[in-house]
């Protein structure tokens, strides 16, 4: 296939994806509309947006390269062949971290990120069996959560073991031009000059880093980290590295110490600061409760990877992502159960009679779907027991499809079951006190052990388990595999960092 051609279906393909998701969001848009106008007297008005940096750069806009896309597919095509290709300015957008600070986001154009994620294709085809086994970001033979497995499995076998943690300053925004060269003919990259041409045209007027927000960083990320790779190989360490988030461990607590000089040497070479905050540095991993030799303040009794807190004997949610998980569901029933009481927007023939609250339904339905996908309890049900063979996990579950610390997940159930009748109780007493409901009226028992059961009882109207969907998906993984299961999407999701 021609160059010009494979340029014009991934630009279609490309094309049809963001247009699917716009007119998924005008959708969901609609759909909230409608319940609001439902449950609410005031409802607020239906507002629909257009990403900004569609309008100020067309080439980022869906619906304008799409009708453009034969011309658009041939100049690039021309320019490539020529070597005068250079990739348009990109869209740089500032969004919003959880501490209050901003990140930039950096948008190329379709087309050119289409023509980055061609050739990311070809260099990682041609190449992929010269990284690393324990490099698991950015391939399509590997991922975040063949990483946790591996990490759990050999801290598994010891009951202590030595760990270094270490996280780099901008990794991206950082790595030495001069060094990233070196790897290309250093270590038997396959790389044609076609190949390396874009390359430089990704990397045109930059002084040091790769651009990120396009495909081909993605590559020489990992190529980046090659010699890193093979120097912790050869001193036989077990590590993971995913990007920049590096672990690595060992029994010996000597090869954990070279394993500190050999990040340090890489660092200095790559011209890529360590992140000192964000790197503990080596570590003494044991079960709980058990005696160390070390200070208190150089034992640990787990360690976190991306989303996940692995220790010697389970495999647990981070911290960080179970206070994210917490504040969607939070936020989910304080919008539907108690912010239109607080402002006096509830509307006042909303059925609220036994057995019947419409805005609970929505409430539970919602948070059944952001925990489970769309999925009800009984299609897990039935797939746990056998008698369905196969599901599609979309849930946000499906993100986290290795947590195994039963305590943790019976600990989430409970919490959200307590959270539910926290908001319930709450709802009741301002149903009375604005006169929508008499005292003792209510449509549910409102102690917590009735209201679970009664509620359960009801299929709308179910209470979404943490434990049930990670049983479900522990079957699927046996079943099928983990490629098979967990969420292509998984690859840029932001695992509670």
């Amino acid at each position: 296939m021609s160059l010009e051609k494979q340029l014009n279906n991934e630009i279609l393909n490309e094309c049809n994806k963001l247009i699917a998701r716009y007119y998924n969001y005008l959708e969901n848009l609609n759909s909230e509309h409608v319940r609001s106008s439902k449950r609410l007297t005031n409802p607020p008005k239906k507002i629909i947006k257009r990403p900004e940096y569609w309008s100020t750069n067309k080439g980022c806009d869906p619906f304008h390269v799409k009708k453009n896309i034969k011309a658009i597919a041939k100049a690039i095509a021309k320019k490539i062949s020529q070597k005068t290709y250079e990739p348009l300015k990109p869209s740089e957008l500032e969004v919003p971290k959880e501490d209050g600070k901003t990140r930039k986001v950096i948008i190329y154009q379709i087309a050119d990120a289409v023509v980055s994620k061609i050739f990311y294709k070809r260099l990682l085809a041609k190449n992929k069996h010269r990284f690393s086994s324990f490099s698991y970001a950015y391939r399509n033979d590997r991922n975040v959560h063949f990483a946790i497995q591996d990490i759990s499995i050999d801290l598994n076998r010891n009951s202590r073991s030595f760990v270094a943690e270490f996280d780099f300053s901008d990794f991206f925004g950082n790595i030495s031009h001069t060094y990233l060269f070196e790897q290309f003919d250093k270590n038997a990259f396959k790389i044609s000059h076609e190949e390396r041409f874009i390359i430089q045209s990704f990397l045109k007027n930059r002084d040091k880093g790769i651009p990120q927000g396009t495909s081909i960083s993605l590559f020489l990320a990992n190529l980046a980290c090659w010699e890193l790779d093979y120097k912790l190989e050869k001193e036989w360490l077990k590590f993971a590295r995913y990007a920049d988030d590096t672990l690595i461990w060992s029994t010996d607590y000597q090869k954990v110490c070279n394993a500190f000089n050999i990040i340090t040497s890489f660092s200095q070479s790559a011209e890529i600061p360590i992140n000192a905050k964000k790197s503990d540095g080596i570590s003494l991993l044991i079960q709980k409760d058990y005696p160390s030799e070390l200070a208190a303040d150089s034992t640990k009794n787990s360690v976190n990877f991306l989303g996940y807190s692995i220790s010697v004997d389970t495999i647990s949610f981070r911290e960080s992502s179970i206070l994210k998980i917490k504040k969607q569901i939070s936020y989910l029933l304080y919008r539907n159960l108690i912010q239109p009481l607080k402002n006096g927007n509830f509307r006042i023939y909303t059925n609220i009679e036994k057995n019947k609250d419409y805005n609970l339904m929505i409430s539970l339905m919602q948070i059944r779907r952001y925990i489970y996908g769309d999925l009800s309890h009984q299609q897990l049900t039935n797939y746990i027991e056998g008698r369905s063979k196969r599901l599609r996990f979309k849930g946000v579950m499906s993100f986290y499809p290795l947590v195994n610390n039963k305590k943790q997940l019976e600990a989430l159930d409970g919490w959200l079951v307590s959270t539910l009748y926290r908001c319930i109780k709450l709802r009741e007493k301002l149903l009375i006190q604005q006169h929508y409901i008499l005292p003792n009226t209510y449509a549910f028992p409102i102690d917590k052990k009735n209201l679970a059961v009664s509620l359960n009882k009801l299929k709308k109207y179910e209470i979404p388990s943490f434990k049930l969907i990670l049983e479900a998906l522990e079957v699927g993984i046996n079943k099928e595999g983990l490629p098979k299961i967990v969420r292509p999407d998984t690859y840029s999701y932001k695992f509670g960092v």
